[in-house]
Formats: structure tokens, sequence, C-alpha cells
């Protein structure tokens, strides 16, 4: 039996094992079982005895929305401040149907801002949030937004450990790339 080893969502929590529908967990330790080896006559229960059905495993939830308060926030037309959000985690359409904006096209660092705009999926009391709410935000928050999005969809954070090759000192380095949508 294979079993996979699956990441614990962004937001902490427990990892757990993902098995699939048919599988069977194998036997805690030391416990009599088919190829336990023990050899002990309990091992086989008789024919139309009860026995008790195994535990189910505890389903896996895939955490997909993140919530995040912007430093400064979005200040709408009436002049009201929105600062709490909702993003969402990327599909792969996300990513791929900015690139046919002409938007995009004629302005490559416009991605980030029709990305954000699919993602996010609230912004305070705003009824929609759309590429026209990002493009009108602080650039301090637009910049939060993109290393959000970049934290989110890299399972948790973009940056590395390292040595030092010459002192031995540790330090960290980033991987994530200059645009969203770009690694």
């Amino acid at each position: 039996m294979r079993r996979t080893a699956v990441r614990a969502a962004a937001a902490g929590g427990e990892p757990q094992e993902a098995l699939p529908a048919t599988a069977v967990p194998a036997s805690p330790p030391g416990a009599d079982g088919p190829g336990s080896g023990s050899g002990s006559a309990s091992a086989f229960a008789a024919p139309g005895a009860a026995t008790a059905p195994a535990p189910a495993p505890a389903p896996y939830r895939l955490q997909t929305e993140f919530p995040f308060e912007l430093p400064r926030g979005y200040v709408d037309d009436a002049g009201t401040v929105h600062r709490d959000g909702v993003m969402r985690l990327a599909t792969a359409r996300d990513e791929l149907v900015p690139l046919r904006d002409i938007r995009v096209q004629e302005n490559p660092a416009y991605l980030s801002v029709v990305l954000l705009g699919r993602v996010i999926t609230r912004l305070g009391s705003l009824p929609l949030v759309h590429d026209g709410v990002v493009e009108n935000m602080f650039a301090s928050d637009l910049a939060f937004l993109q290393d959000f999005y970049r934290q989110v969809n890299a399972e948790g954070h973009t940056r590395a450990s390292v040595q030092c090759p010459h002192c031995s000192e540790p330090f960290e380095v980033e991987l994530g790339g200059s645009r969203l949508g770009e690694s």
C-alpha cells in the first residue's frame, strides 16, 4: 500500500496522511493480525464472528482561502477604507487567462494587477473585487498583496535558509520571481 504525506495548510495544522479510498490502515505495532508474524490463534477470527471496523482516516481539508489585512487599505469612491480581505489559491487558469489580456500584452507589469483582481474574493464591504479595484490601491498595499500571493501559492513562503560558503553564517534568500506568475 502506498501512502502519501500531505503538507498541512499554511494556517498551521498537524500533517495528515491522505489514503486512497480503498486503502486499509496498517495494524498498530504489536497488534495481532494477518502477516504480523505472531502465529497466535487469535490472529484469524472465526467465520461469522463480529469484528470491529477499522477507524476511518481523518479527512484531509485543503485550505483554499486566506484572510489578510492591508497595511493602508483601499479607499472607495465614498471615502470608505477597506482593509480586511480574503484571497483564494490561484489556479492554472488564473495565471493563463491574464496573458490574453491586451493590457498585459502591452505592459507585462500589469499582469499582477489582473491576477490579483481574479484571486481576491473579498475586500471589506465591497460587493465585487476586480482589477479596477486593485489598480487603484496604494503602492504599499499592492506590494503587500503581491508578496501575500507568493506566500499563499508557494505553500507558505518563498524564502530558503542558506549558509555562507566563506563564513558559514546562516541567512535567508528570496526565491520568488520578480512579478506574479513568474518563478
